[in-house]
């Protein structure tokens, strides 16, 4: 069973999700501050598998809040708030949120979007061959990377992405290809999401990310994945 942590200062919002999480099968904690959110998740000897995270937070901002997660943690986060502009959306992507669903929601479409997050926390049966470049190492059945001989820690949206593009590596892969499989139908547009986990990416696991060998971009097309296998 899942274990899901709601964080929102809203009551109505806390017992509404609890209620529905519950019904569908999940188990449910709910905090309403961004400093019990972090113990919830950094200190709890039963750390959530997920969590939904309100923005606008009394104490600690949602995105600090992220950060500081992703300083320690790579659990999925689905960012549920109230703030529209695509710079927030752009900011919460670009501190570790996994997801953003804004405020007012449906419950279907937070449903939905916890099933993508759950998948990408589920091992797969047919993951990509390894594929390294001279500096870099990618093992998608172990979930491991390394660069020059160092391992990096990646979140598990960007072993979707990276498992997308290393189905045909040297290949083509279209943003709206890659944005369908990585967080589901509906998001044909939201080519911000592709701009910030690429550009994430390239920080992780190239030499010089202002000019990438191994995540390469095909200006309003898609992206390409070029490395090949090991020997």
């Amino acid at each position: 069973m899942t274990h899901v942590l709601v964080v929102d200062d809203e009551a109505a919002i806390v017992r509404t999700l609890g209620i529905t999480l519950r019904a569908h099968g999940y188990s449910v904690a709910q905090v309403h501050d961004g400093r019990s959110a972090l113990q919830e998740v950094l200190d709890s000897p039963q750390p959530p598998d997920l969590v939904v995270l309100d923005l606008g937070l009394p104490d600690v901002d949602g995105v600090e809040v992220i950060r500081r997660l992703r300083g320690r943690t790579q659990i999925p986060v689905i960012v549920l708030s109230a703030r529209h502009d695509s710079d927030d959306k752009v900011e919460a992507l670009d501190a570790g949120a996994d997801d953003f669903v804004t405020k007012p929601f449906g419950v279907e479409e937070l449903l939905a979007r916890i099933r993508v997050a759950e998948r990408r926390l589920q091992p797969g049966e047919h993951r990509p061959a390894p594929l390294r470049t001279a500096d870099v190492e990618l093992d998608f059945a172990e979930r491991t990377a390394r660069r020059g001989g160092q391992d990096v820690h990646l979140t598990p949206t960007e072993w979707s992405m990276l498992d997308v593009l290393a189905e045909r590596p040297g290949h083509l892969v279209s943003q709206q290809e890659l944005l369908r499989r990585v967080w589901g139908v509906g998001y044909d547009r939201q080519s911000h999401y592709l701009r910030v986990y690429v550009s994430q990416l390239r920080r992780k696991l190239e030499d010089d990310p202002a000019a990438p060998r191994l995540l390469v971009t095909e200006p309003g097309q898609g992206y390409r994945l070029e490395a090949t296998p090991p020997a």
